[in-house]
């Protein structure tokens, strides 16, 4: 019987591009367009109501067209022991967390602590699955 052959040890570069989610600009549209309604179910006084509801309101569409209009983010996890890429910028202390279908990815790039928010239709289940692989493999191996 022959003997198998040696699996490598490297693994492939992990490519994630991201992108503004129209899911979630779209739930934020939805959350906004109920915020008056929210607003005259509180205890404010009569005359406030109306105008805190539309400030908020205003304020959530304005947070969704700010979402909408985020440019693309192109990640690249190298397979072997490299740098980790966010627009062709080198990052370090990469961090993933999964809330149910979100994946929630930060790094940190001079000095600050950035955050991008993956919905289920910005990242398909197969990219998920590499992604989380990616990121086991650059923790064991460092």
């Amino acid at each position: 019987m022959p003997s198998p052959r040696r699996s490598s040890r490297k693994s492939a570069p992990c490519r994630l591009e991201w992108r503004p989610s129209r899911w979630q600009c779209r739930a934020q549209l939805l959350i906004g367009a109920l915020l008056p309604w929210a607003a005259l179910q509180t205890d404010l006084p009569a005359g406030w109501g109306v105008p805190v509801g539309l400030a908020a309101m205003a304020l959530a569409w304005l947070e969704a067209w700010h979402q909408a209009r985020r440019p693309a983010c192109s990640i690249v996890l190298p397979g072997d022991d490299g740098q980790i890429r966010v627009d062709g910028e080198a990052v370090t202390d990469l961090l993933m967390r999964r809330r149910g279908p979100l994946v929630q990815l930060g790094w940190r790039c001079a000095g600050r602590r950035r955050w991008r928010l993956f919905w289920p239709d910005t990242l398909p289940p197969a990219q998920a699955r590499e992604l989380r692989l990616a990121v086991q493999a650059m923790r064991i191996s460092r």
